[in-house]
């Protein structure tokens, strides 16, 4: 495959005005499907997020494989283990940042029956990074065709001043709540310009912010090998 990243301004800062809040967290376990169960809690604990503009609830995600144990399929009623290092995140705009680290520490959640402790947090600015990666965007339906999914990306993404160049989105994933499963694919967009990625991430795709999705993050792929500065 030959992949060559444009050129970027160096000179680019990402502003503060949406961050991710990184919130340490003592929870041995959860289920892998946990979207709508993590995104109750959250707001159960914090109820006044109901109505905060731009908040997002990121899934917590664990490596694929540790000390012989591999991350169950979606679906299974198997659990994520989580390890120490595990955190829970939140994309909220900077007043609502503030106000999160000020009331979720000490925190006990019930995901699921999972008991999860909200410990200390900081603040974490968004990517600059050129390719991003969301775990779960909201499809029309679960037999939705790849093509229509990326022609509807590509209208939503110019509706924010963004180009689809390159894009590639995975498998359907089906996330349960109580109303009834909602279809999701995975999408990676590539080849943005810095400011358009921090506007991709501050602004997202889709609906259901809160259940994670439409939330883009940095690909841990050819940007971050090439050393991407991003705290």
């Amino acid at each position: 495959m030959y992949w060559q990243e444009p050129q970027r301004p160096a000179d680019f800062q990402v502003p503060d005005d949406v961050v991710d809040v990184v919130f340490a967290i003592d929870c041995r376990e959860l289920p892998v499907d946990h979207a709508h169960a993590l995104s109750t809690a959250v707001v159960g604990a914090a109820p006044w997020l109901a109505d905060a503009e731009g908040v997002g609830v990121h899934t917590v995600h664990v490596a694929g494989s540790q000390n012989g144990w591999e991350r169950p399929a979606h679906g299974t009623a198997e659990r994520l283990r989580l390890s120490r290092r595990t955190r829970l995140a939140i994309r909220a705009p900077k007043t609502v940042a503030d106000r999160l680290m000020g009331s979720l520490p000490g925190t006990v959640l019930d995901v699921a029956g999972c008991r999860l402790v909200v410990g200390e947090a900081h603040t974490r600015l968004l990517s600059k990074q050129g390719t991003l990666h969301a775990r779960y965007v909201v499809a029309q339906a679960a037999d939705e065709r790849e093509d229509a999914f990326l022609a509807r990306t590509a209208t939503e993404l110019a509706a924010l001043d963004i180009r689809l160049r390159r894009a590639l989105c995975g498998k359907t994933t089906l996330l349960h709540t109580p109303d009834g499963p909602v279809a999701t694919r995975s999408l990676m967009v590539a080849d943005l310009e810095p400011e358009q990625a921090v506007r991709l991430q501050q602004r997202g795709l889709g609906p259901l912010r809160r259940m994670g999705c439409g939330l883009f993050i940095p690909h841990k792929g050819i940007d971050s090998v090439r050393g991407a500065q991003d705290d």
